[in-house]
């Protein structure tokens, strides 16, 4: 028998396997489909102080390696995530849920972090850092460490839960920004979110996205993640969560060889519902045939 069982910021897993932000609602859309149960957790959509409606249409387009979304922080904001989605996530899943918060300021994070606190369902908060700071010029929050380690720090003020910060691999050293976060008291960090990316439409001769540009996901970013949660490893001591381009079972060893003790799937979700379903069916199979008894045994394993 092996055992998928792994330990995040002290909470254990039945299994590593964890759906991304954004790619599965708020659990109870898929619960018709499956038992969410299976699941390790989940990454709840990205909440905000307010309700977002998000980017203009077209936001989504596909290329040959996955595809490219502007969603733009689609939600009903965060008073109504706890009055009215957590209790209908209730009655389908009965372990802690990961909440995804985002914020165009400080105050924005702070705010949020603090409501769900008190949500005894959120086992952890993973705050996404993408989000551009409104009151820095625009810049995202993710691509400076001081503003990383501002934010990292704000939250965990406010939260006993665990706090997983959520990196973007848009910036030119992803280690110096994991290190920052670290340092500002992050239980954890979660890598990567998407790179920036945009098609043409050759018939209108114009971007296919309203927003013209969008977040690319899909299985070509999986290099690219493997070698940013090979490097954060080296570098800081806190667990790390590794996403980006996740679609099988090989996908999730391969990362957690790399250093991730969890890893997220993303757009897999989007492409075939069911995906984490099968990756999680599929692990005892893979571990076998590599010889893996504890999968948290191989963590960082190939350093």
């Amino acid at each position: 028998m092996v055992n998928t069982k792994v330990t995040l910021c002290g909470l254990e897993l039945d299994n590593p396997v964890i759906p991304a932000s954004g790619t599965f609602g708020f659990g109870y859309e898929f619960a018709e489909l499956y038992d969410i149960n299976c699941l390790g957790t989940f990454s709840f959509k990205g909440t905000t102080a307010e309700p977002r409606f998000g980017n203009p249409t077209p936001r989504i387009a596909e290329f040959s390696g996955g595809l490219l979304n502007a969603v733009g922080l689609q939600n009903p904001g965060v008073d109504a995530v706890i009055a009215e989605e957590l209790p209908k996530l209730a009655k389908c899943f009965h372990k802690p849920v990961m909440a995804n918060i985002s914020g165009f300021s400080l105050e924005e994070y702070v705010s949020v972090a603090e409501k769900l606190n008190a949500c005894e369902q959120v086992g952890w908060l993973e705050v996404n850092i993408s989000c551009p700071n409104v009151h820095g010029g625009g810049m995202s929050f993710g691509t400076d460490p001081a503003a990383a380690a501002m934010v990292t720090k704000a939250v965990k003020a406010v939260t006993t839960k665990p706090v997983i910060v959520k990196l973007s691999p848009n910036v030119t050293d992803i280690v110096a920004i994991a290190k920052a976060c670290e340092d500002a008291g992050a239980d954890a960090v979660s890598l990567i979110n998407t790179v920036m990316g945009m098609r043409i439409d050759l018939k209108k001769k114009k971007p296919i996205i309203a927003n013209r540009t969008g977040g690319m996901s899909g299985p070509a970013l999986l290099p690219l993640a493997v070698r940013m949660v090979y490097q954060v490893y080296d570098a800081v001591k806190i667990p790390i969560v590794g996403l980006g381009g996740v679609s099988t079972a090989e996908d999730v060893v391969e990362l957690m060889l790399a250093g991730a003790t969890a890893v997220e799937v993303g757009a897999a979700n989007l492409v075939e519902p069911y995906a984490c379903r099968n990756i999680v069916e599929d692990l005892p199979r893979v571990m076998e045939k590599y010889g893996i008894k504890n999968l948290s045994d191989i963590i960082g394993g190939a350093h």
